[in-house]
């Protein structure tokens, strides 16, 4: 009998050892006759689940998921109260598309009674955020902020399920956003916040760029080794080739920036640039892949290598600037850029704010979203393009509905907003109905995003003294036939601070006006860029009284509406906001200029100062009892915490708000004469 042979009647950790040595040695297939065997031949054993459990996890890496669930199953049944058996068996169900079985599992980790120890917490807490996972995947909302608020009752400072949290309640118009939380305080949620998130939650720049920086130090381990693929010093000699310049983006497919991006890339001087495309973003067979894909010259599928391996490839394929296309945002791969793979390295087009790195040396922008005087918001030096955001002006338009179709009045002005619903902030929402209030028979026309976000609006609404009804959702649709009812509408509202981005180009595209209002930080000022840029600047406005006011004008107004239209079709082929050589021309003149200054030596370093301060000040503000939007004493709020921090423990200055006061310069200076004696 073989040595394997005796394991099948031997100690269950001796079966163990021998058959994780085997799988670590890419042996699954000779590892499991081994649980079999023993299982069959130990019946009664009293840690028979246990073997169960192990073979369980094996058969799924070997992708018998059928066997597997059978396998937990039976595990379960050696031993009801053996809760990773039942988280895993969820998850089998949920790939298999039993979902709701799969809840049920989880549902049972959380309420089963069992001791309080460190690993049943530990249990329920992952069962519960697998919960609240497959529920927001589901659309159910409310009931995945519930059993989330629960995990973080259980396990107070999980940061990212206060993010998922807080974006939840975004997601379904739920104010305040900061509801309590047993265990958890004001300040932490808002920490807690993602960054992407918190561009919707207030305009506040330099809260955002404190909690950017915070963020990025929790995605790339600085104890690690992050400088075997560090390019940062790198010569960029272009004699004799092209400037090499890479991508990087998990949305290269069916999304919103890969239809913004298809353009460029099928407009790069391939005399002048060698593009590569690094894909980090799930598995599409999607038509807006394919032709990306097709644009581009080297299509690098970088999603299941890690990061030191996706690096080690940038590097390799020695890229002279590296772009960041996700920022932080979903699957984006910033420890990649932390790695310093490329001697130049941008912040362009997937987050719309700063991301507060010592590795990012620029963002893309242009005059109206970064004018001078907002520069100190950002960590990186600013380049600026005729017109921010790039366009595909071959998008695919349906047949246009009627207003029957899409359920609207035939007869009613038609304000719009198809904006993520996360976007409709409590005094967006304000704005809008005060709109609605002194706009007699006009509605509102908003992109359903599902049950809860429709009731929390009605509800809003009502209060308010607005009929429910003037409140009309549109279904979600195919992208094409979603584009085709925009001509529905007569004005599209936007929202704040977190305003239109792709969804006012579409709007200007085809041809519907759009009324913005600027406020100071980067996503309060994309809409309002791409508005002047399609040549309706007298649609920007600077304050949310002007925003409302202008609106209820234009309502009374169809002959000026007439003349927006006209204006929009007239500059659609020639303005700025269309012009996608004249961009894609700028961009590479820009990428070339930041090629003579690295070569110059003079490569910029982000600016990082007394950003902790700057976070710990922000975070003190009460953004939900009055809109930032619009105070005219935003930095003395600022300046005040930074003074009284600086009496406290002395901080640098910083090239923001910050510099030494002249009585602590004095004292320095009578500090170094010596004395007598």
């Amino acid at each position: 009998m073989s040595d394997h042979m005796h394991l099948a009647f031997g100690p269950l950790p001796d079966l163990v050892a021998t058959a994780s040595q085997l799988v670590a040695a890419g042996r699954q297939h000779d590892a499991e006759p081994l649980y079999r065997q023993w299982i069959e031949a130990s019946t009664g054993h009293p840690q028979l689940y246990l073997a169960c459990f192990n073979h369980a996890c094996l058969l799924g890496e070997m992708g018998q998921n059928t066997d597997a669930a059978a396998a937990l199953t039976r595990a379960l049944a050696l031993n009801p109260d053996f809760l990773p058996a039942r988280i895993n068996l969820g998850g089998l169900l949920e790939r298999g598309g039993a979902v709701e079985r799969a809840l049920e599992q989880w549902r049972d980790v959380a309420q089963r009674m069992v001791a309080v120890t460190g690993p049943a917490i530990t249990y329920k807490t992952t069962a519960l955020r697998q919960m609240g996972r497959v529920l927001a995947a589901h659309q159910d909302l409310a009931a995945a902020e519930a059993v989330l608020r629960q995990c973080l009752e259980l396990r107070p400072n999980q940061r990212d399920v206060i993010e998922q949290i807080l974006a939840l309640r975004l997601a379904q118009c739920h104010h305040p956003v900061l509801a309590p939380i047993e265990g958890t305080d004001r300040r932490s949620l808002l920490r807690g916040m993602n960054p992407l998130s918190l561009l919707a939650f207030s305009d506040d720049p330099l809260l955002q760029l404190g909690l950017a920086h915070d963020y990025a130090r929790s995605l790339a381990n600085e104890h690690a080794d992050l400088g075997r693929h560090d390019r940062r010093d790198a010569r960029i000699d272009l004699r004799g080739r092209r400037l090499r310049l890479g991508y990087v983006s998990s949305d290269l497919r069916d999304h919103a920036i890969g239809s913004l991006m298809a353009e460029v890339f099928e407009l790069h001087d391939r005399g002048k640039v060698e593009v590569f495309a690094y894909d980090c973003g799930p598995h599409s067979d999607s038509a807006m892949q394919h032709r990306i894909r097709t644009a581009t010259e080297h299509w690098v599928n970088i999603r299941r290598l890690d990061d030191d391996a996706a690096a080690a490839r940038i590097s390799a394929d020695g890229i002279d600037i590296l772009i960041d296309v996700n920022g932080h945002t979903r699957d984006a791969r910033t420890a990649i850029f932390a790695r310093r793979p490329a001697p130049i390295q941008v912040n362009w087009l997937g987050f719309p704010g700063t991301l507060g790195t010592p590795y990012h040396h620029y963002i893309i922008a242009d005059d109206w979203i970064i004018p001078p005087e907002h520069e100190i918001y950002f960590s990186e030096a600013v380049v600026r393009l005729p017109c921010y955001q790039p366009n595909d002006r071959k998008r695919a338009i349906g047949a246009m509905p009627t207003r029957r179709d899409a359920g609207l009045p035939e007869d009613a002005f038609v304000f719009c907003c198809f904006n993520g619903s996360q976007k409709i902030s409590r005094f967006t929402m304000a704005r809008w109905l005060d709109i609605l209030r002194r706009a007699p028979g006009s509605v509102l026309w908003l992109l359903d995003s599902g049950e809860d976000m429709r009731r929390n609006l009605k509800r809003l609404a009502t209060e308010q003294g607005i009929a429910a009804e003037r409140i009309i959702f549109a279904p979600k649709r195919a992208n094409s036939d979603h584009l085709a009812r925009y001509r529905l509408a007569d004005l599209f509202l936007d929202s704040a601070p977190y305003g239109a981005h792709t969804t006012a180009s579409d709007a200007l595209w085809l041809g519907v006006p759009v009324l913005t209002l600027s406020g100071r930080s980067f996503a309060a000022r994309v809409c309002g860029s791409l508005v002047r840029a399609a040549g309706l600047p007298d649609l920007v406005c600077d304050a949310p009284e002007a925003f409302i006011a202008r609106a209820v004008a234009l309502a009374k107004d169809r002959d000026g509406i007439s003349q927006l239209r006209q204006r929009l079709s007239d500059n659609r082929e020639s303005c700025d906001l269309f012009n996608m050589e004249r961009l894609v021309d700028a961009l590479e003149t820009r990428l070339a200029a930041m090629v003579e200054r690295h070569e110059a030596g003079a490569t910029p370093q982000p600016n990082l100062q007394n950003l902790d301060a700057y976070l710990d000040i922000g975070l003190g503000l009460d953004h939900e009892a009055k809109e930032l939007q619009g105070c005219v004493t935003y930095h003395d709020l600022y300046r005040d915490g930074l003074r009284r921090r600086d009496r406290v423990r002395p901080i640098a200055q910083d090239g923001r708000l910050w510099t030494a006061p002249a009585a602590r310069r004095r004292v320095r200076k009578h500090a170094a004469v010596k004395l007598p004696g």
